[in-house]
């Protein structure tokens, strides 16, 4: 079984179908989008096991651009994806945004860090304060602000949302523009020589069928390695999990942002419940694709953190909690955008690290830009490249949560 289509696309979590919402509805592109996914229920999809965040306080110039326009497009979502059907029925899209903010805290030795990327933050039009512990205490009063020296917080433009919700409206706006979901995996690329460089020229399928199409778009996530490699590319992304677990409070713990301690723990309302996390240390990172849970993460780490930061927490219950995975760059945990020097038509958008969900608006709309028009528009976001990964000159983000 053989098709085509201008623009296969693998992977259909949210980079692959925000990448492929940009191509379908711009009036510049005629062709077809395929989308290869292969978990269609979407419940081992890094999409959905996320924490399902956004925030401004990156240090990096152009991840705070990413973040702008995703909050501008988060908040205006009836302009980019509604339907004939919403529209029928009066329906505002709604993904249950919470406008509430990061809480970025500091101690002395991180003071310098936090005022620089404010700076460079406030010139590019997010809204965030710094707050020496006087403030903090006032602002927070639940909070333990003895070993603290500054915090950032988000007054607008940060919070979280449902994730999934995000998603469907995605896959239903791209299925009016024409987009196909396939339910299936791709196993192997073949590629042909041609002017001197490499292109794919069609992807083969578990079921047995082959797509193809001129272009092709690595939305993997943490498998995104493994498609790279069926096209001779060494991509140094792997997949990382993390834990996020739930847990419920007591006592009242009024207006509270997403608190990022200066361990490197968070924690953030979830309903009448709340979640935390933590990376872990890079020598106690393996690559790792099981979705067991390590609760003694949460027995020995989190909730002595948790304890110190907010004495309330000292008596909670954890009620649930899953896993996930982080699409991990090994080189500097930002996404590798754009095409390799030996293939001219498979696209990379890999390696977010944590990010990706936020991310996905401004990097599809970059994709699509950069199939169309072979360069970006709307915001360079040449700096992630690929070939700072073969020149090993990383990005540094200081701001990795």
């Amino acid at each position: 079984m053989r098709s085509t289509s201008d623009v296969v696309v693998i992977g259909g979590g949210i980079i692959g179908s925000a990448a492929a919402y940009f191509l379908a509805s711009s009036p510049d592109f005629n062709g077809t989008v395929t989308v290869v996914e292969k978990d269609s229920s979407y419940q081992k999809c890094s999409t959905t096991l996320s924490a399902a965040s956004i925030r401004q306080q990156f240090s990096t110039r152009e991840n705070i651009e990413i973040s702008l326009f995703g909050i501008q497009f988060l908040k205006n979502l009836d302009s980019y994806l509604d339907t004939a059907e919403s529209l029928a029925n009066n329906n505002q899209l709604d993904i249950g945004l919470q406008e509430k903010g990061y809480l970025l805290l500091a101690s002395e030795a991180g003071t310098d860090v936090l005022q620089r990327n404010n700076r460079l933050q406030t010139e590019l039009g997010a809204d965030i304060s710094l707050l020496p512990p006087p403030a903090l205490k006032e602002r927070f009063p639940w909070m333990n602000c003895e070993d603290l020296a500054l915090g950032s917080l988000g007054n607008s433009g940060e919070g979280w949302f449902d994730a999934y919700s995000l998603l469907q409206l995605f896959k239903a706006k791209n299925k009016t523009l024409g987009v196909s979901y396939i339910n299936d995996e791709v196993i192997g690329l073949k590629t042909e020589r041609q002017n001197g460089s490499g292109q794919i020229t069609d992807a083969e399928l578990k079921s047995g069928s082959i797509i193809s199409a001129k272009y092709f778009i690595n939305a993997a996530g943490p498998a995104a390695a493994s498609v790279a490699s069926m096209a001779g590319i060494d991509l140094p992304v792997e997949s990382r999990k993390r834990c996020v677990f739930v847990f419920n409070c007591r006592e009242e713990i009024t207006h509270c942002p997403l608190v990022v301690d200066i361990s490197g723990a968070y924690f953030r309302p979830e309903g009448h419940n709340f979640i935390c996390g933590i990376s872990p240390q890079e020598e106690n990172d393996p690559v790792s694709t099981d979705f067991d849970v390590d609760h003694s993460l949460f027995e020995e780490v989190l909730w002595p953190t948790l304890a110190h930061r907010v004495p309330a927490f000292e008596s909670i219950k954890q009620v649930n909690a899953w896993a996930g995975h982080y699409a991990y760059n090994l080189l500097d945990q930002n996404v590798i955008l754009g095409t390799a020097p030996q293939i001219n038509n498979l696209f990379f958008a890999n390696g977010f690290s944590g990010h990706g969900l936020q991310q996905a608006p401004a990097v599809g709309r970059a994709l699509s830009e950069l199939i169309l028009y072979d360069g970006f528009r709307k915001l360079d976001l040449s700096v992630f490249n690929f070939e700072r990964i073969l020149q090993k000159k990383p990005v540094k983000e200081l701001n990795v949560i």
